[in-house]
């Protein structure tokens, strides 16, 4: 079958190589040039294991090609982005889907598949996509066939979750749901699960709001706890000993295209009926500003206004920096005059080595559980102007014997409670 994949990003691109790598005819379609030319030299633009391996296998069978425009296909697939607006509840902003599907128009035929994969607010594929596709002369379920289907994979781990974890086929139509498990059935090793469109919309995002939720509920424990004089983490993990509790683990906020997002889709499609997804919300956007306050707080009387920031994207072991809290507490930090090394090795254009970062600094604030931090050498503490350390993510194992170590469960042994606007 040949499939036209619109954006080429975390999702459209390992989704493109996985149905490549299983006999399909692929159309990867970006509008980004720079994009476009890095894999027309057979470079990968995204930091995954295994994917450059999964895309020279591609290349080599010949059935992957990149273009910034698409053609004629059995199937097209959108994977476009889906930020917020700029509104009052930060709602679901469709110009890029809207644009992909009007770019697919014109060389849609009978028998066509449709399926948005980008995550979408509740009843935009009755409301919004079918209405435009029936506009240009179909009728969905019976000349083209249109679907939800959103991913729901983990960063680090795609290729195997694209293939192994269950996939919802929402369609506008049963036909349209069972057109669409026809073609992931070729891919995808686990369950199908047949939903209407509406259904698959909701799901995908309450699976990120209940993640959202649950973490909002554990970065509260941490402000508690430092009110209280309490260790937050040790509260943690007593209480996950109870076999019906898994309280989440704190951290500097929430990131990714995910968790920071999606949520806003929900409140924003309904918004008398989610005050907690909304306070949720609230929560975790002002952790940036909590660890802002606390790092003043350790910085007050330090010799130097250098602090080195170890970590850039919003979880571990990635290169995304997507609705980064730790993009947002740099830029906090730099506004209150504090000279900031930037130490991501995931990262281009950050310092190159621990070391440097380290280089007359008063204070390690570690925001990104990446491995490189799991033992911070001695050799990098020991050029520090003040041998400190604040862990926001409970990630640390090993540091130097003088270095003053600092997380979310000790924090209150060294600051006093942030005065907080109430959420």
């Amino acid at each position: 079958m040949k499939i036209t994949t619109i954006g080429l990003g975390y999702i459209g691109f390992p989704t493109s190589v996985l149905f490549a790598m299983h006999g399909h005819e692929i159309v990867g379609v970006d509008v980004n040039h720079r994009v476009v030319e890095t894999l027309r030299q057979g470079t990968v633009h995204l930091e995954e294991p295994g994917l450059q391996e999964m895309y020279r296998e591609a290349r080599a069978r010949g059935n992957f090609q990149v273009a910034q425009t698409p053609s004629a296909s059995d199937a097209f697939i959108i994977a476009v982005p889906t930020p917020n607006k700029d509104d009052a509840y930060k709602s679901c902003d469709l110009s890029y889907v809207e644009a992909a599907i009007t770019s697919v128009l014109p060389y849609l035929e009978n028998g066509n598949l449709v399926i948005i994969e980008s995550t979408i607010a509740p009843r935009t594929m009755e409301d919004i996509v079918q209405p435009m596709i029936q506009a240009a002369g179909f009728t969905v379920g019976v000349d083209v066939y249109l679907a939800h289907c959103p991913e729901r994979v983990l960063p680090g781990n795609i290729a195997y979750e694209l293939v192994h974890n269950p996939r919802i086929i929402g369609g506008v139509t049963p036909a349209c749901t069972e057109k669409a498990k026809l073609l992931y059935a070729t891919v995808v090793q686990g369950a199908l699960i047949s939903a209407t469109a509406s259904e698959a919309e909701l799901s995908k995002l309450m699976e990120n709001t209940f993640r959202d939720v649950n973490i909002a509920l554990a970065n509260e424990l941490v402000k508690i706890g430092v009110d209280l004089q309490i260790d937050a983490l040790k509260v943690i993990e007593m209480a996950n000993y109870h076999p019906r509790v898994n309280l989440h683990a704190p951290g500097p906020g929430v990131g990714g295209h995910c968790l920071a997002v999606d949520p806003y889709f929900v409140a924003a499609a309904t918004p008398n009926f989610s005050p907690l997804i909304q306070t949720a919300r609230a929560i975790n956007t002002s952790m940036p500003e909590y660890v802002v306050a606390l790092t003043e707080q350790l910085m007050h009387d330090a010799p130097t206004k250098k602090i080195s920031v170890f970590g850039l994207t919003y979880k571990g072991n990635i290169d995304d920096t997507r609705e980064s809290p730790a993009m947002e507490i740099v830029s906090l930090l730099e506004a209150q005059g504090y000279d900031i090394a930037k130490y991501d090795p995931h990262v281009a254009g950050s310092v190159s080595t621990m070391d440097v970062a380290c280089v007359d600094s008063s204070l390690i604030l570690v925001l990104t559980d990446h491995a490189e931090f799991v033992d911070i050498a001695k050799e990098a503490t020991a050029k520090m102007a003040l041998p400190q350390l604040l862990d926001t993510k409970n990630s640390v194992k090993t540091t130097a014997a003088d270095v003053k170590r600092m997380d979310f469960g000790n924090i209150h042994l060294y600051t006093q409670t942030v005065e907080i606007a109430p959420i």
